[in-house]
């Protein structure tokens, strides 16, 4: 089954979101909360579903895109730049299963985007681009056991 953009956006303002295919694909996921958000993604199928997340505001807390299951990775890039230190690039490793942008060197600033898309079974493919303070760190890790 094909989804198509929706008009909308859908804003969470709680400590976490179960993100799923009827209430959150094709719109942007606004994350307006500073104190941060646990987003936890449905399992990888190979579905093609994608979701976007755009932070409201600069984080005083994490915000956190991670995979539902041990059985899911992540692999893409992520993006991270201030005016000092220019731009980094951030791989994911092959255990990758969890975004965390801090709000300062792994990014989380108004305007950061998270985007996923579901490419095949257990395997998210990822795009992550914000503002960072200090020296860049990479935002990936393999946090789900």
């Amino acid at each position: 089954m094909s989804y198509k953009q929706n008009l909308g956006a859908v804003t969470v303002t709680a400590s976490t979101v179960a993100v799923t295919r009827d209430a959150h694909a094709g719109v942007p996921i606004v994350l307006s909360r500073a104190a941060g958000i646990v987003a936890t993604l449905p399992a990888a199928t190979g579905s093609g579903v994608r979701y976007e997340f755009i932070l409201a505001a600069d984080a005083s807390g994490d915000h956190i895109v991670k995979v539902a299951n041990a059985s899911d990775t992540m692999m893409g890039v992520a993006y991270l730049g201030n005016d000092s230190a220019g731009a980094s690039c951030f791989y994911t490793a092959d255990s990758s299963d969890t975004i965390t942008l801090n709000g300062s060197t792994k990014g989380g600033y108004k305007g950061a985007r998270v985007i996923v898309d579901d490419i095949a079974a257990n395997v998210w493919a990822v795009l992550a681009y914000s503002e960072a303070s200090g020296t860049e760190a990479t935002p990936f890790s393999a946090a789900v056991s």
